[in-house]
């Protein structure tokens, strides 16, 4: 896959995730919450940490320290999309974790914090709000499993 079509997708999911987050702050205020089903809300919320509001605790150090890791996740990705070209799947999942990286980057530079918004819930259980980067991200890295075990099935 050539980089250029790997960026594009990065691009893509970066300005979904931007466009929603936008939305999602002009149109609720913090914590508000809109019923959609019975298991999931629109609800706005920041988190200052990393996964599952890891480090939103800490007092600001983490911003900058989350920050370097998603700047150095991103070139070390587009490394690796320039060195394996030919393996599509892996560039396609990269390319996902790529532009959510960014998006929560972004976020994390200009704000201080990461937008959630997608609240998943059963009964009073709620999962923690996540937003389009997290979704891309996630979606990535099960792409990159799935290709884990396809190259060593190849191997064998």
């Amino acid at each position: 896959m050539k980089l250029s079509h790997c960026l594009v997708i990065a691009f893509i999911v970066l300005v979904m995730d931007l466009a929603t987050k936008y939305w999602v702050e002009s149109s609720l205020n913090y914590g508000q919450q809109i019923p959609i089903t019975s298991f999931f809300n629109l609800v706005l919320t920041y988190n200052a940490g990393a996964a599952f509001s890891f480090l939103s605790d800490a007092s600001g150090w983490q911003r900058w320290f989350l920050s370097g890791i998603a700047l150095a996740a991103s070139i070390i990705i587009i490394i690796l999309l320039r060195k394996h070209p030919e393996n599509k799947l892996f560039c396609l999942a990269l390319s996902l974790v790529l532009g959510g990286a960014l998006g929560n980057l972004w976020d994390r530079i200009t704000l201080g914090h990461v937008v959630d918004f997608l609240d998943f819930y059963i009964g009073d259980y709620h999962w923690p709000a996540f937003n389009i980067a997290d979704s891309a991200i996630f979606i990535g890295a099960i792409l990159l499993i799935v290709d884990g075990f396809r190259t060593n099935k190849n191997q064998k």
